[in-house]
Formats: structure tokens, C-alpha cells, sequence
């Protein structure tokens, strides 16, 4: 280790820096680049939705599953590379923490490139799969879409990673430029594409993959300025060991965005199901689900981006055995995303008309609907907010298995099964009545095993 690179390590803030304003000069950052970059979807839902109309929102959910893919693939990389180099550089071990980021960035490019060709080629079966009736009214909309939407996806996967890693190296506030710039770009591209010159759907996608393609190259141009080490071309690889390193360390995060999407497949065929039996029909309930789930990304982009923001805490401070650190942040990070989806209930149970007239218009039935999902289904939408601090503090301090199973426990271990039995029995209520029930049982796992993890803590210190 050269002189220089000892004394990155001794002077971190990330060790000494008092913990609240630690967390706040990295969170908010963070939060911006989530919040911006769900700006990418809800944008899109909203033109959609006022230029496109009901049919256009149900098209977009239905084509939601793979953004939950491709975000779940970059996590997988750029947490598990964030953690793994953060917790090396707070032990001293620079040389490792460099092979993790140039791993971490070879994977993520190839795998991009794989998903991207993959989603175009596979994009009917696709639609398919995620609730869409090939014989239907949206099944046309969300081919068109997730046609053009799969050209940037290796350039939204580059990003997202290298965005979390940026932030671990100390430049918060460029990971947030590198989303918010592309975000601003594609309102006015929708705008652009949608109004003037009257393209509809695919106008809208195309507005989003340019808008990929500018956050890609500011993310790119990073690099040759890495300040923990310099990084070239001709230095990245793929070490097997520290891929797999990477990807345990990211798995967690990985696991719970593919029980994202295999519930929202699930979600999208059960409503499109026992819509059909009900008087609200099956493109009300596909199109009223995807305007709530644009809904709350709102909430969720504070949960992650302040466990994003608190991660590079978590590592360092564990590799430097400071564990009174870890914990303080850990609550710090808990009681903040819990006033925040206390705040979001409060709105979502008083104005839920208002709210979805955001997203454009539709019949009384479909207002009907949607007053009834947002105030049913996303009755406890606080606990949810729980769930991804938790999963990156597992992830960040190197608990994989206890960060595998909290990402599980929502979706797989509790959503899932209530979707597919309390319908039977409740038809379409069934499927309202399945979500605030499992937040409930996810928030009591994910504290319970918190508070053992501290336990061990203080095993180590005594």
C-alpha cells in the first residue's frame, strides 16, 4: 500500500465523521438519484397516461417486470462491488478492493449487453408472460414499448452499477449527476416525442433510451478520476473469486428485485384473472396496479437511497471494527425511512383520487378501483420501507444469508402464496387484502434479526 493510499484509509470521514451528517451528505444524494431515476418510469406514465390513456398505463406495467429485472442484475453487481471495496479499503486492503471494482464493472457491461439482447428477442413472450392477452387491447402497446426500452438497457444496467460504486468511492454528490441529468433529459424528450411530433408509445421509449445513453457516458467519464485508485481499460477483468465475492455480497439485493418482478408477474395475471370475474373488468385493475407501483417508487426511491447512502458507512466502519458506528447508523437509517412511508400513508389514504388523476384519466369505475387499491393494498406501506435498509445493512456487512433471507421474506416467503390463495376465497379483494399482511410479517422478521446481529456485535467487542 502506498503512503498515500494508508492515509485514505486513516483520514476517511466514513470512520470518525459525527454519523447524522455523515448519513445526510451521502443519503441525499443518493435519495435525489433514486427519486430521478424513477422520474424515468412515472415520467413516462404520466405522458402515457394523459397522451395514451388507460391502455398505455396498463402497457407500461405490463412491461415492468423488466425494469425490475435489469435493476435486480445491477444491484447484484454494483452492491455486492460497493461493499466488498468499501469494507477492504477500511481494512487497508487496497489491492483487493481494486480487483472487486474492476470485476464488477466487466461483469456488469457483459451483462448488459446479454439481457438487453435477450429482453428484444424474447419481448412477445415477455408481454405475455406478464399478464397480457396476446388476443387483448394492451398486448400491441407493451410489445411496442419493451421493443425499443430493451435498446437501453445495457446502458441503465452500467449506470445504476456504477453509480453505487461511485458513491463508495467518495462523490456522492456525481453518482446523483449521473441519474438527475438523464432524467431531466428524458421529461423534455417526452415531451419532445409525444406532443410535437405525435409518437404515442414508442416515443416515449425512444425518450427513454437516449436519456440511458447520456447517464451512461457521464458514468463512464468518471473513472479516469477514481480517487481511491486510478482505473484503466487494460486493468478491467473478471477474477473469478471476486466475482463471486461480489455476487454474494449482492445477492440479497439481487433476490429480492426477481421476487420484485416474479410477484408482479403474479400480481398482473391474478388481477387480469379475477378482474375478469368482477365488474371492474381486467385492463382497469392491470392499469390501476401500474399506476401504483410508479406510486410508490416514490416512497421506496427515500428507503433505498438512504440504505445506499449508509452502506459505504456500514462497510467501512465494520472492516475498521467500529461496530458502535454500524448500529447508530443502522437506527438512524430505520427511524427516517419509517416517518417517510408514514408520510406517504398519510397521503395515499387522504388523497388517492388526486393521486392517481396524476397518472391521466379514465371512468369511474377505474377511480373506483384505484381509491380502493391504494387505500387497501398499500394499507401499510410504512413496513415496507424497512425492508431495504435492512437488506443493504445485511449486504454491506457481509450477513449474506441474513440478507438473503430478509430480501425472500416479503414477496417469496409471504406476498406470493397470499396472491395465489386469498383470491380464492375473497376473488378480488383477496389479491388487496394479500400485501399488508405480508409487510406486516416482513418488518417483524427483518427487526428481529437486526437485533440479533447487534448481539454478535457485542460478543465481538467484549
Amino acid at each position: 500500500m502506498t503512503d498515500y493510499e494508508k492515509n485514505s484509509v486513516k483520514d476517511n470521514p466514513l470512520g470518525s465523521a459525527p454519523l447524522i451528517p455523515l448519513i445526510t451528505r451521502f443519503a441525499i444524494p443518493s435519495i435525489i438519484s433514486m427519486l430521478v431515476g424513477a422520474a424515468y418510469n412515472i415520467t413516462d406514465q404520466i405522458f402515457i397516461g394523459h397522451v395514451v390513456g388507460m391502455l398505455g398505463n396498463a402497457a407500461t406495467n405490463v412491461a415492468f417486470p423488466t425494469v425490475t429485472l435489469t435493476t435486480g442484475i445491477s444491484m447484484l453487481f454494483g452492491i455486492g462491488t460497493a461493499a466488498n471495496f468499501s469494507i477492504n479499503q477500511g481494512a487497508g486492503r487496497i489491492d483487493e478492493a481494486r480487483k472487486y471494482v474492476h470485476t464488477g464493472l466487466t461483469g456488469v457491461a457483459i451483462a448488459g449487453i446479454l439481457t438487453g439482447l435477450l429482453v428484444f428477442l424474447l419481448r412477445g413472450h415477455i408481454t405475455e408472460l406478464c399478464g397480457a392477452d396476446p388476443a387483448g387491447n394492451v398486448y400491441p402497446y407493451a410489445v411496442a414499448y419493451l421493443s425499443i426500452t430493451a435498446l437501453g438497457l445495457p446502458f441503465q444496467m452500467f449506470t445504476h452499477t456504477s453509480s453505487t460504486i461511485i458513491r463508495a468511492d467518495g462523490s456522492p454528490t456525481y453518482s446523483m449527476l449521473c441519474t438527475v441529468t438523464g432524467a431531466v433529459l428524458n421529461v423534455f424528450l417526452d415531451w419532445v416525442f409525444m406532443y410535437p411530433l405525435g409518437m404515442g408509445i414508442r416515443g416515449a421509449a425512444i425518450a427513454t433510451v437516449l436519456s440511458q445513453i447520456v447517464s451512461f457516458i457521464l458514468a463512464i467519464s468518471y473513472y479516469p478520476r477514481f480517487r481511491a485508485f486510478r482505473i484503466s481499460i487494460k486493468d478491467l477483468g473478471i477474477s473469478v473469486d471476486h466475482m463471486l465475492g461480489s455476487m454474494s455480497a449482492g445477492l440479497p439485493n439481487f433476490c429480492n428485485h426477481m421476487l420484485m418482478m416474479v410477484t408482479n408477474i403474479v400480481l398482473n395475471n391474478a388481477l387480469a384473472t379475477y378482474g375478469a370475474m368482477s365488474v371492474y373488468g381486467s385492463d382497469i385493475p392491470l392499469a390501476v396496479s401500474g399506476v401504483a407501483q410508479k406510486t410508490s417508487m416514490i416512497m421506496v426511491s427515500f428507503a433505498v437511497g438512504i440504505a445506499q447512502g449508509c452502506q459505504p458507512i456500514w462497510g467501512f466502519n465494520l472492516g475498521a471494527k467500529k461496530y458502535g458506528r454500524v448500529k447508530g447508523a443502522y437506527w438512524r437509517a430505520f427511524a427516517a425511512a419509517f416517518a417517510i412511508g408514514v408520510i406517504f400513508f398519510g397521503a395515499l389514504q387522504t388523497f388517492p383520487r388526486e393521486i392517481i388523476s396524476i397518472f391521466g384519466t379514465g371512468s369511474d369505475l377505474y377511480f373506483e378501483f384505484a381509491e380502493k387499491y391504494l387505500k387497501i393494498y398499500m394499507m401499510l406501506v410504512f413496513f415496507q420501507n424497512i425492508q431495504p435498509i435492512t437488506i443493504n445493512y445485511f449486504s454491506a456487512t457481509g450477513n449474506h444469508r441474513q440478507g438473503l433471507l430478509v430480501s425472500l421474506s416479503r414477496q417469496g416467503l409471504f406476498l406470493i402464496p397470499l396472491l395465489v390463495i386469498l383470491p380464492k376465497f375473497m376473488g378480488i379483494n383477496g389479491i388487496l387484502a394479500a400485501s399488508p399482511i405480508s409487510d406486516a410479517m416482513a418488518f417483524v422478521l427483518s427487526v428481529s434479526m437486526v437485533l440479533v446481529s447487534f448481539r454478535k456485535f457485542k460478543e465481538n467487542q467484549q
